[in-house]
């Protein structure tokens, strides 16, 4: 077993023991109004929760309460998991995912872009409709074009087992036609998988105790959806445009690391307490909640940031322009002279949000009834 192994079995067995366990961040905590709002959030039908065993899937559903529990068999790849309750789709599960291919793709004609969605599913499934990049059956229609989700789609809302799902089909099938889905994780994926569940939605926690888990557990490194996380990367790139959930800081080049290595040491630490990253300088710099990737706010709140530094870390980082989300803006928009995009347009209030699109050269906002708007100057925000 490798050191990066061992450490990340370690990792695992303190985050589920750590059930108080909190991660990064400078994110508030629930205001006493979330919290009461919780409280009464619904029952709602739940799942699939699918399992590697040894020679099989295991599925797990709460549906009207009650949960229910059946095995497929698995003599080979893919497994169809027919739909129960919860998702509306059946499920073609592949071979446990390993982690992702370092790459860069050049040369992509179309581009989609999207973050936050927070369990807000069917927001998210207007916007890929209406916008062209599913059809009515919620089947991949963006021929050879990528499409990105740069995190955050756990938390807040009761749809977040459906969008997971969604994207892991859509990644299927969009590789099959030539394009690509790209999931990088956002402070709120990494949040979950460290134990710190303090913006899971309740229906969610209700639902675990029904299946005699915690929530975590429904992700563990043994599920489908599980292992698919955990062989994602944090900083992706498609043409010359650098994706990351929160933002690179000037900092983030006194590691010394590439941006693979980056993404390794993610993947070798997800799950890790607030208790032992404070305490481990290497980690520090990727969960900490000013500066690190996943967490990173200061191209809009910092007034000391100046175009030169921006343009800059632009250029250490080879690209022409990054792209982030983490940050709620009413809409998309442009900042340090298009250097910058902010593309969390609050989709997680389920009430509007926009979709980032970029083909042929030409740079649009996708609304959710399929308008294609300019991208223009992003609003000020203060601390």
């Amino acid at each position: 077993m490798t050191k990066l192994s061992r450490l990340a079995s370690t990792l695992l067995a303190l985050s589920l023991a750590a059930t108080t366990a909190v991660a990064a961040g400078q994110e508030r905590a629930p205001a006493a109004s979330e919290k009461t709002a919780a409280a009464n959030t619904p029952d709602f039908d739940d799942g699939p929760y699918l399992r590697y065993a040894a020679d099989r899937i295991e599925a797990r559903w709460v549906c009207d309460g009650k949960p229910v529990e059946r095995s497929f068999p698995a003599p080979r790849w893919p497994v169809v998991v027919p739909t129960q309750c919860g998702h509306a789709e059946p499920v073609s599960v592949r071979a446990p995912a390993e982690a992702e291919a370092e790459a860069s793709p050049q040369g992509v004609e179309r581009i989609a872009a999207l973050s936050d969605v927070h369990g807000q599913y069917e927001l998210m499934v207007q916007l890929l409709q209406n916008n062209g990049i599913v059809d009515r059956k919620l089947r991949w229609r963006y021929g050879r074009g990528h499409l990105v989700i740069a995190g955050d789609v756990f938390d807040r809302g009761p749809k977040v087992n459906q969008a997971l799902w969604l994207l892991y089909g859509l990644e299927q099938q969009a590789r099959a036609a030539g394009g690509a889905v790209h999931l990088l994780l956002g402070n709120h994926e990494i949040m979950v998988l460290a134990n710190d569940l303090r913006y899971v939605n309740e229906g969610y926690q209700r639902n675990a105790g029904l299946l005699g888990s915690s929530y975590v557990e429904l992700y563990g490194p043994d599920t489908v959806l599980g292992r698919w996380l955990r062989s994602k990367s944090v900083i992706g790139q498609v043409n010359d445009l650098l994706f990351v959930h929160g933002g690179i800081a000037a900092s983030y080049f006194e590691s010394g690391l590439s941006r693979a290595q980056i993404n390794q040491r993610y993947r070798a630490t997800l799950g890790t307490p607030k208790t032992v990253w404070q305490q481990d300088p290497s980690l520090m710099p990727l969960y900490n909640g000013k500066t690190s990737p996943i967490w990173y706010r200061g191209y809009f709140i910092d007034p000391a940031l100046t175009q030169d530094q921006v343009d800059a870390i632009a250029a250490r980082l080879g690209v022409g322009r990054i792209v982030v989300g983490h940050t709620s803006h009413q809409r998309i928009g442009s900042y340090f002279d298009g250097r910058v995009i902010a593309i969390d347009s609050s989709i997680k209030n389920g009430k509007y949000g926009e979709l980032l699109l970029i083909e042929r050269g030409k740079i649009s906002r996708g609304t959710p009834d399929g308008k294609r708007l300019p991208l223009t100057a992003g609003e000020a925000l203060s601390d």
